[in-house]
C-alpha cells in the first residue's frame, strides 16, 4: 500500500496549495494553473467524502484517510505522467499527503505510519500556505471556524517539522496571487 503513496520521479516541479479549510487554496490553485497554463489536482478528498455525505450523510472517518491519500496520489502521477509527455514544466497541487496527515492529527489524534514514510520520501518544490485572512465560507464538508487560527499554526509546525520550502500567503486575491507567482516564477528559473 504504501507504495501508492509514493510519487512518480520526474523533472515536473511541484508546488502545493497548504493550509486549513476555507483559505483560498482552490480558488488559487485555478489562477495559478490559468496563469501558468499547465494542470492543477483538485482536491481528492473533497470529491470522496461530498460523495460519502451525499450517498450516506455520513462524515469523515479514519479508514476514509489512506483512500483519500492514495486518490490524490494516482490523480498527481496521472497528471505528472501528462505533464511529462507534453513537456511541462509545472504542476500545481491543490493539497498533498503532508496536509492529510495534519488532519488526521487535529481530527482524530493519529496519522497512518505510512503517511509519515510516504511524506520523508516525496518531494515538492514549494509549499503555499495559505492564510486565514479570508471570509469563512461554510459547506456541507466544513465544520470547525472558530479552529483557523489553532489549526493554521498546525499547519506551519508541520512544514518546519518538515523542513518544507514554503511562503505564507496572504492578502487579497490580486495580492495573494502576486505573492504566489513571484515564488513559483523563483523555482521555474533555473
Amino acid at each position: 500500500m504504501e507504495n501508492k503513496l509514493i510519487q512518480q520521479v520526474s523533472p515536473i516541479k511541484k508546488v502545493v496549495l497548504y493550509g486549513p479549510e476555507s483559505t483560498g487554496k482552490t480558488t488559487l490553485a485555478k489562477q495559478l494553473a490559468s496563469h501558468y497554463q499547465t494542470l492543477w489536482i483538485p482536491e481528492y478528498a473533497r470529491a470522496y467524502l461530498q460523495t460519502k455525505w451525499d450517498e450516506k450523510a455520513e462524515i469523515c472517518a479514519y479508514e476514509d484517510l489512506v483512500p483519500i491519500a492514495q486518490g490524490q496520489m494516482q490523480s498527481e502521477n496521472k497528471a505528472v505522467t501528462e505533464l511529462v509527455v507534453n513537456q511541462g514544466e509545472l504542476l500545481i497541487c491543490d493539497t498533498d499527503l503532508l496536509e492529510t496527515s495534519v488532519y488526521s492529527q487535529l481530527y482524530f489524534d493519529k496519522i497512518p505510519y505510512e503517511f509519515t514514510v510516504a511524506i520523508a520520501k516525496n518531494f515538492y518544490d514549494l509549499y503555499l500556505l495559505t492564510d486565514i485572512d479570508v471570509p469563512w465560507q461554510k459547506d456541507d464538508l466544513r465544520d470547525r471556524p472558530d479552529h483557523r487560527e489553532e489549526y493554521h499554526q498546525k499547519f506551519h509546525e508541520a512544514l518546519k517539522v518538515n523542513k518544507k520550502n514554503y511562503i505564507t500567503i496572504s492578502g487579497s486575491k490580486t495580492e495573494r496571487l502576486t505573492k504566489a507567482i513571484t515564488a513559483i516564477d523563483k523555482i521555474l528559473t533555473p
